[in-house]
């Protein structure tokens, strides 16, 4: 018997019926497009009685994938509650993975754009106690958010297996999943920007896509050399209180663990590794992931 599977569809049963009973999709316009989200308040709460956790999920996923679903779920169980945000990703009313076919016209850096919108929606339902949330890229993201936006209502920032980021590390990966180098390719993306005032598009490796139909500027913007894309280079500049979980066993984000102690060992952030969690921290992994985050909202 297979204890591993029977759990984990058990949890994900109860997602399910705790997403019937509870979930209220919300939706806002930013940038001509409608943005939708799911809506989690424990019952006989509100958006003013305590604090809000405003999610962003990671790369080309959406706020209802298992892991944003369980921690979702995991903070409204303990009194705490969760707005999962779709990121636009360049469509309207997205939901659901990218489809990969799809046309890419989106940029890393929207997704800021995005979550203050979000943070404004919040504000004007009454919200004053707000915690940024984000995974894996949607970490990095959230990160450079506050980084960049002193709010006075957002009050704490946890960052669940952020991304991480070097040119090495970069050019690397590219050259494993697509087998080019990727400054033949950005040169190409450029060359592209500077002749269709960055409307024109290319085919090439993007992200996650093979042979992916991508505007030039979403290819530049993705690939550029930035610095800030590399979520610890950030903590300095955070004024809240700053929560990093990491996976002992993440494969995706190698050197997090690394590279966030030195902030650690500093005070600057409070670094919390669950041991034997990979990226996704599924199953019970979440449980733990959330446990963390109720005792550094509490604390």
């Amino acid at each position: 018997m297979n204890h591993k599977k029977i759990t984990t569809a058990l949890f994900t049963a109860m997602m399910c019926l705790g997403g019937v009973t509870q979930a209220e999709e919300v939706s806002i316009s930013h940038n001509g497009l409608k943005l939708v989200g799911e809506l989690r308040v424990p019952e006989g709460s509100s958006l003013t009685s305590g604090p809000l956790v405003l999610m962003t999920h990671g790369t080309l996923a959406h706020g209802g994938m298992e892991i944003m679903q369980a921690m979702q779920q995991g903070l409204e169980d303990q009194g705490v509650a969760g707005l999962a945000i779709n990121l636009s990703l360049g469509l309207d009313s997205r939901r659901g993975m990218y489809d990969c076919a799809v046309t890419h016209t989106h940029r890393h850096t929207d997704a800021m754009g995005e979550i203050g919108a979000w943070l404004k929606w919040a504000k004007g339902r009454g919200a004053k106690d707000v915690v940024l949330l984000g995974h894996s890229r949607g970490g990095n993201q959230t990160a450079w958010f506050a980084a960049e936006n002193d709010d006075a209502s957002v009050r704490k920032v946890v960052l669940v297996a952020p991304a991480t980021w070097s040119r090495a590390s970069r050019d690397a990966a590219y050259r494993n999943a697509y087998g080019k180098d990727l400054a033949d390719v950005y040169g190409q993306a450029q060359r592209v920007m500077s002749t269709n005032g960055g409307k024109g598009t290319l085919k090439a490796g993007f992200i996650y896509c093979p042979d992916a139909e991508v505007t030039a500027a979403s290819f530049v913007d993705y690939y550029a050399d930035e610095p800030r894309m590399d979520t610890p280079s950030l903590f300095n500049k955070i004024n809240e209180q700053v929560l990093v979980i990491a996976g002992s066993e993440d494969t995706v984000v190698e050197d997090l663990i690394e590279k966030t102690t030195p902030a650690a060992e500093d005070g600057k952030v409070q670094l919390v590794v669950i041991d034997g969690a990979d990226h996704f921290f599924l199953d019970l992994y979440a449980e733990e992931a959330v446990d963390a985050i109720v005792a550094f909202l509490n604390d």
